[in-house]
């Protein structure tokens, strides 16, 4: 099936569209990086701290579980991003509105969210109200009161969320991408869970799902900016000493990756909104940093920007030079064992075909023809992104604790830049293929 699509919508692209564009000498690409050594330590019962330390008044301290939506199963879908909202409804300690207000004296905020494989609960505040944010999130996470009233409550409020989600093209889009590209496992459900589930979680599913997967090994309590590695340790040592430190999880069904096509038809909607994706790797694969070169060669445009003729895109350029479309966007979509690369297209009706056509195109040419110079040039763009990206101890923090979780370790800033200028084009046709 997929052959017969490629080879009818190669043909349906007139040739000159695809003019090659001229070229750009590869360059050298040197940079001094000076960042601080990520500290670790992994407490008696296999709670991970690590640590950046940083200058300035402020710290970003926080804990990620690997634990999501992927660790449920279809009968309690959902009660991972229902437990994030509870966190903050009131404690054995303290009270929701104490919490608040002890949060909002110390000019800190605090935050969580929910992803398929990881929730996050984090505090940023003054370096001096760190052991303060430790504390909180200590109290959150172990001593959630977790009563009728509140789960009532905010039953309510994810239902309100779920409509708001529901409202948001891309995010169903995205959605339907994943229950197509994982059918049958948990990958493939969405975060938030069904109505039918949301209407249902009860205490009991979340204390078992607390019982189950909030457990110090799976735990990594992460900071960066000013904060001192040995003391991150002593807070950890006095907070978390409780955490459980068994493992006892399962996958419902493991990822495997099946394929195939959604289609939903609404007259409504003004525009077609698209998603093209391939199965891809997860976090720690050895083309991990050759699909983020793909990635950037595809790139990223909206019709809003006005610059679609002059950026280093082809499918960018061609896009907009014929007007087929109103955004564009590449996606590399990561999981711990398994990934998504593709392509969101938002483009008139009339379009569809055509900008499906030519992005396909587009993934052939560069699997047949990508050129030394337009992958260094993307090498280049990609390797400024991703250190432009770690500016300020939230994004620094972040990546600790989502490396950590996914890796096991940290990756210094200089090993991001070495992986992605040993990318060759050779590697970029190979995995394009």
């Amino acid at each position: 099936m997929a052959s017969r699509i490629l080879s009818r919508v190669s043909r349906s692209v007139p040739a000159s569209l695809f003019t090659p564009s001229k070229s750009v000498p590869a360059r050298a690409f040197a940079t001094t990086f000076h960042q601080p050594g990520t500290k670790v330590t992994t407490l008696p019962n296999g709670l991970r701290v690590a640590t950046e330390e940083g200058h300035g008044e402020t710290a970003t301290v926080g804990v990620w579980i690997d634990a999501g939506s992927a660790y449920e199963s279809e009968a309690n879908n959902g009660v991972a991003h229902f437990l994030e909202h509870m966190a903050f409804k009131g404690t054995q300690r303290r009270t929701q509105q104490q919490l608040e207000l002890e949060v909002e004296n110390m000019g800190a905020s605090l935050n969580a969210y929910t992803s398929r494989e990881q929730t996050v609960y984090y505090a940023r505040s003054f370096k001096n109200d760190v052991p303060k944010a430790v504390d909180i999130l200590s109290d959150i996470l172990q001593n959630s009161q977790l009563s009728d009233a509140n789960i009532e409550r905010e039953r309510n409020t994810i239902l309100t969320e779920l409509k708001t989600v529901e409202s948001s093209t891309e995010e169903v889009i995205f959605d339907y991408l994943h229950s197509a590209a994982y059918q049958g496992t948990p990958l493939g459900r969405t975060i938030l869970g069904p109505r039918s589930n949301i209407e249902s979680i009860s205490r009991s599913d979340l204390t078992n799902y607390i019982s189950t997967h909030y457990t110090a090994p799976r735990m990594v309590l992460a900071a960066s900016g000013a904060v001192k590695h040995e003391e991150l340790v002593e807070l950890a040592k006095k907070s978390f000493a409780s955490l459980p430190a068994h493992e006892k999880h399962s996958f419902d069904h493991l990822p495997e990756f099946t394929g195939s096509e959604i289609r939903v038809r609404n007259d409504e909607l003004p525009l077609a909104h698209i998603a093209l994706a391939v199965e891809s790797v997860g976090w720690n694969h050895p083309d991990f940093y050759t699909l983020q070169v793909l990635q950037t060669l595809l790139g990223n445009w909206d019709h809003t920007i006005g610059a679609g003729n002059n950026l280093s895109s082809r499918l960018a350029e061609i896009v907009s030079t014929n007007h087929l479309g109103h955004s564009i966007s590449t996606f590399q979509t990561c999981y711990n064992n398994t990934g998504l690369f593709g392509n969101y297209l938002v483009t008139e009706a009339k379009h569809v075909e055509d900008l499906i056509a030519i992005t396909i195109t587009e993934w052939q040419r560069l699997a047949n023809g990508a050129t030394s110079a337009e992958v260094e040039r993307a090498k280049a763009k990609l390797t400024a992104s991703l250190l432009m990206a770690l500016d300020g101890t939230t994004a620094i923090t972040e990546e600790i604790g989502r490396q950590m979780i996914s890796l096991d370790r940290r990756v210094p800033a200089a090993e991001v830049a070495q992986r992605v200028q040993e990318v060759t084009a050779s590697d970029v046709r190979r995995v394009a293929r």
